[in-house]
């Protein structure tokens, strides 16, 4: 491998030649030459989770927008698929990760250790939620919270039947995929767990499936990847009577629509419901990896023996993850967001009105906007990126389009990404 770069007045010679490859050797401006270095190391390096990634090159990003190292800027409508909530790099977030990484960084396993990062941030979380819940487990990422759910109910419960819902999504480890409802996505991993069953979402006659051999149902609050399914109040308080009669947990999987992405700071607030295990992820780490599982202290105790050390993790409850998450759940409360969030959502709903929208299914800032073929949607997505918003699809359906942006964008920059889109749609 050689690989040289030299600069005169702004421009740099780059040579890169590797396996019998030459990817450039010619004079050329250095932001488009790492471009393109950029590029060729993240499809021949890096491990592509398709044949089809979204391809651009990002250098930095602020609020609403990130930006590429040619200047192009893009309004991120998807918040990083759920994640930056309050925006990218918010202020408040940067300055608790500097200040907890002058402190220390990983200094032992989780649960060994006392350290105020992830205390304060359990002190403050658990203030946050009904009593019940006021136990919380940190982990590394949504999946991971999932997983670790789904190990305390079959410890508590003694049981191994688990209930989830067609359609649903909770991750990728094998547990959770488990649990998911895309079979096709599951196929190429059989055999995954057994004795997990399910039911229609928001359909109360499927709740008689839950009896006294069930464990836990898992649900997502609100379905994200099959499009932003919403249950009905009714069928929620049904829920969580069977689960009550039979002796199930109720895991409440808000790993997408939880941390005020629905107007709420929880999705079950919206249902006059409380789960026993709450999961939560994505924009919980204002940017950082960083995952939770919460529940009782009661029920947390049974993870502490028989086996020892039940569940464990090295790097779950890092301190520089939870300063940041912390900081985040901080941000949502003390600067109100969670007032504006329904405001902006009719404001978006309102703007993208068209002949070929089929269906808008909406909470919050959590959209599912249906067309017609999964071909439009790739079409509206693509004329948007190119024109500078960030757009996304449901893996479990393409014919709707994602739009989830930071519950900070301005009004202003609501019509101007609503501009975009609205040609996009016209456009395709």
């Amino acid at each position: 491998m050689t690989y040289g770069i030299t600069f005169a007045n702004g421009r740099r010679v780059f040579s890169l030649k590797q396996r019998g490859f030459i990817f450039c050797d010619v004079l050329i401006s250095a932001n488009i030459c790492q471009m393109k270095f950029d590029e060729d190391v993240f499809r021949h390096r890096l491990a592509q989770t398709s044949p089809f990634p979204f391809g651009i090159t990002i250098e930095r990003a602020e609020g609403s927008y990130l930006y590429s190292p040619d200047g192009k800027r893009y309004c991120d409508m998807i918040s990083g698929i759920g994640v930056s909530n309050i925006g990218h790099r918010h202020p408040k977030v940067v300055q608790a990760i500097k200040d907890q990484v002058d402190k220390h960084l990983h200094v032992m396993v989780y649960g060994e250790y006392i350290q105020s990062a992830p205390n304060l941030l359990a002190a403050k979380l658990s203030s946050l939620l009904p009593s019940t819940l006021n136990c919380c487990y940190f982990v590394n990422s949504g999946t991971e919270a999932n997983e670790g759910a789904l190990k305390l109910a079959k410890r508590y419960t003694g049981r191994t039947e688990i209930v989830s819902f067609k359609n649903s999504y909770h991750g990728s480890t094998h547990g959770s995929l488990s649990v998911s409802g895309n079979e096709k996505k599951k196929t190429a991993f059989r055999p995954l767990l057994p004795d997990v069953r399910f039911i229609e979402f928001n359909k109360t006659e499927d709740l008689q499936n839950i009896t006294h051999h069930t464990a836990c149902v898992i649900m997502e609050t609100i379905q994200g990847d099959a499009g932003v399914r919403i249950p009905t109040g009714s069928f929620m308080r049904a829920l969580r009577q069977r689960c009550t009669e039979t002796g199930t947990l109720l895991i409440l999987d808000e790993i997408q629509c939880g941390m005020g992405r629905t107007g709420k700071l929880f999705a079950f607030e919206h249902f006059d419901i409380v789960p026993d295990i709450l999961t939560v992820a994505k924009a919980f780490g204002g940017g950082l990896p960083i995952g939770a599982f919460i529940s009782s202290v009661e029920k947390m105790k049974s993870l502490t023996f028989d086996p020892m050390l039940g569940h464990i993790t090295t790097f779950g409850g890092n301190p520089v993850c939870c300063a940041s998450a912390l900081a985040t759940l901080e941000v949502i409360v003390e600067e109100k967001l969670l007032k504006q969030v329904e405001e902006k959502g009719q404001q978006i709903e309102l703007l993208l009105r068209h002949p070929y929208i089929k269906e808008v299914r909406r909470i919050g800032l959590m959209f599912a906007v249906d067309f017609d073929t999964e071909e439009r949607v790739n079409r509206i997505v693509q004329y948007a990126r190119e024109h500078g918003v960030i757009l996304y699809w449901f893996l479990s359906n393409p014919k709707s389009l994602r739009i989830a942006p930071p519950l900070t964008i301005s009004t202003d920059e609501i019509k101007a990404a609503c501009s975009v889109i609205r040609e996009a749609i016209e456009n395709s």
